[in-house]
């Protein structure tokens, strides 16, 4: 019996779950993969899970999709839309949607190991399957590689993994070298000294100290950083006080930073701390900021001989216009610690999900930023089909390339 992916992406949208509460997706998902004849080993990681197919001598290829929802309120109006509710880590109710598209990808990989199952004459070595996680927190993969799955699985010849973007469908993005940036998101409370609203004379005002840190950190990126490079500061979050009257006695800024290698980091890192420290200083603060590194994620690079290997394979399956170099996208991913931790290289590929129709109409209009929702939009909505299928595809064809 083959499975529905419809019905399992269909479901798997309307019950998304936050990192590392995947609870219910691990149970849908193992009850799949034991329907076909796939051991499946639970937990790993918190939530994730593992298995394999071990189909005689041959290389390892490991095949990673990622589960977990964001904090976000559905508003596709599609019948299967998200109504679902959970508990952030900091204990406040929220709405979660399937905003990046991990459903899909949950989806595409359950239905390559299905037709991996059934074609098991046709090729040799093993498949490795990993549902990671805890992806938006950029913690998922290294809590599954702390929990022992490097020992405990045949370590990877070769690490893949897909994301589904806001291209027409049938199109794969992919290219050599640094496929998405590094990040890190860092914490800063700012302290000040609080004191009565009316007499801000006699405080160290934070939530002012924040403001001018605020405008001040765009100028890393506008004035600092050579305009031929790139580099994102983001500050996503500002927390202070809680009356109109009340000075506060401190203020809490989360930053988002990006860059493509290592050494953009140091720099941009450097600048940031220096601009941080600095106008708490002009503003008269009497302790030092703190500045807390909430995650770090390296940058998502394609292994050059893999990936050309590979998108020879995607031409060949899908003809020669299928294949796009989409250059460098600034979000991050924590897929390539697999490969990093294994030493193995990675091919990491985006496809499509958006009618081409649609997506043509917006590229003439010039409207596509307007139209066409990206990944974390509370109307990113792939369309179904031809969607899944490619999805499963393009997995299939990859791991067949790299196996005997």
């Amino acid at each position: 019996m083959s499975v529905d992916l419809e019905s399992l992406y269909t479901d798997l949208h309307a019950h998304p779950e936050l990192s590392f509460q995947e609870t219910r997706t691990a149970g849908v998902l193992a009850r799949h993969l034991a329907e076909l004849g796939l051991e499946v080993e639970e937990g790993v990681g918190r939530t994730g899970l593992v298995t394999s197919i071990v189909n005689g001598d041959g290389p390892v290829v490991w095949l990673r999709a990622d589960m977990d929802g964001l904090p976000v309120e559905e508003q596709t109006g599609l019948a299967y839309a998200s109504t679902a509710r959970g508990t952030d880590p900091a204990g406040n109710a929220v709405p979660v949607m399937h905003a990046c598209g991990h459903d899909m990808h949950v989806t595409a990989l359950i239905g390559a190991l299905e037709r991996l199952v059934a074609t098991r004459e046709e090729w040799s070595g093993t498949v490795v399957a990993v549902f990671q996680p805890a992806e938006e927190y950029g913690a998922g993969s290294k809590a599954m590689i702390a929990d022992g799955v490097l020992e405990r699985y045949p370590k990877p010849d070769i690490v893949l993994g897909q994301h589904v973007t806001p291209l027409p469908t049938g199109m794969i993005g992919v290219r050599p070298g640094t496929q998405m940036a590094a990040s890190d998101g860092l914490t800063v409370v700012l302290h000040g000294r609080g004191g009565h609203g009316s007499r801000p004379h006699s405080t160290i005002d934070p939530v002012v100290m924040a403001a001018a840190t605020v405008m001040r950190l765009q100028t890393v990126v506008s004035r600092e950083v050579d305009p031929r490079d790139v580099a994102v500061v983001t500050v996503g979050s500002i927390h202070a006080g809680l009356k109109n009257n009340i000075i506060p006695a401190e203020a809490k800024l989360e930053l988002s930073l990006r860059y493509p290698d290592d050494a953009a980091r140091e720099r941009v890192m450097t600048k940031v701390e220096r601009i941080i420290r600095a106008e708490a200083e002009a503003s008269g603060a009497e302790q030092t900021p703190t500045i807390t590194t909430d995650h770090t994620l390296p940058p998502t690079i394609n292994d050059a001989d893999a990936t050309a290997r590979l998108i020879a394979a995607f031409q060949r399956s899908f003809g020669e216009g299928s294949v796009v170099d989409p250059g460098m996208f600034t979000g991050s991913e924590d897929v390539s610690w697999f490969a990093r931790e294994s030493g193995a290289p990675l091919v990491f590929w985006f496809w499509g999900g958006v009618d081409p129709e649609t997506f043509q109409k917006a590229f003439a209009g010039g409207t596509i930023e307007r139209d066409i929702p990206t990944n974390h939009s509370p109307y990113f909505a792939p369309v179904m089909q031809p969607t899944i299928d490619r999805g499963v595809e393009n997995l299939v064809v990859a791991a067949r390339e790299f196996l005997g």
